[in-house]
């Protein structure tokens, strides 16, 4: 079983570390994915506080230790997704990390499905939403393996992370989620709401 909790803020250091462990993993792999901070090391601690501090952010453990980490809002970053998308209710993940000492269990598969299924059921999000790295086409497959069709690629040199795609969150079921059992409380859209 996987117990999950909202990050709190001595929460930012192990996140930012797993940050830099993925880091290293994916450079092995021989993508760029988080090979510098974007655009860099204080604005995106910066993001991750803000995470933490907004309640957007959970931290996912075993019985012994942290495993992974999601982020999940109710709004979409203007920049990348249309107005008529960002009027839809849906839920955009982001921050999903998943520690190398628990890769191969289908944590993360879980995780955007628990935030969808979640999300749906709380203020009726159609949809998972994510911003993928634009030059990690392996991630690119990893999404389309389960149940994420590409939308689009954000044309922006400037943006590292800009491979849209999207999940109906009709299509979860109690059986795509059966390690975790706690519900959480979701951040909901402000009537009218379209942040960054």
């Amino acid at each position: 079983m996987l117990h999950a909790r909202p990050a709190e803020p001595g929460d930012l250091a192990t996140i930012i570390g797993m940050i830099d462990e993925a880091a290293g993993w994916l450079g092995e792999k021989g993508t760029d994915q988080w090979s510098t901070p974007w655009p860099d090391r204080a604005q995106r601690d910066d993001r991750v506080k803000r995470g933490i501090a907004d309640g957007c952010t959970w931290m996912v453990l075993d019985e012994v230790s942290v495993a992974a980490t999601i982020s999940c809002r109710p709004y979409g970053n203007r920049h990348l997704w249309s107005d008529d998308e960002r009027a839809e209710p849906a839920v955009y993940v982001s921050r999903l990390i998943v520690r190398r000492s628990h890769a191969g269990q289908g944590i993360g598969h879980e995780l955007f499905d628990w935030a969808g299924q979640s999300a749906a059921r709380q203020y009726g999000a159609l949809w998972v939403r994510i911003d993928v790295w634009t030059t990690n086409v392996a991630l690119h497959e990893y999404y389309e393996k389960r149940g994420f069709r590409f939308m689009r690629k954000r044309v922006d040199p400037e943006y590292p992370s800009a491979a849209l795609f999207q999940k109906p969150t009709a299509c979860i079921t109690d059986a795509d989620i059966p390690r975790l059992r706690e519900i959480p409380i979701l951040r909901e859209p402000a009537v009218g709401q379209r942040q960054s």
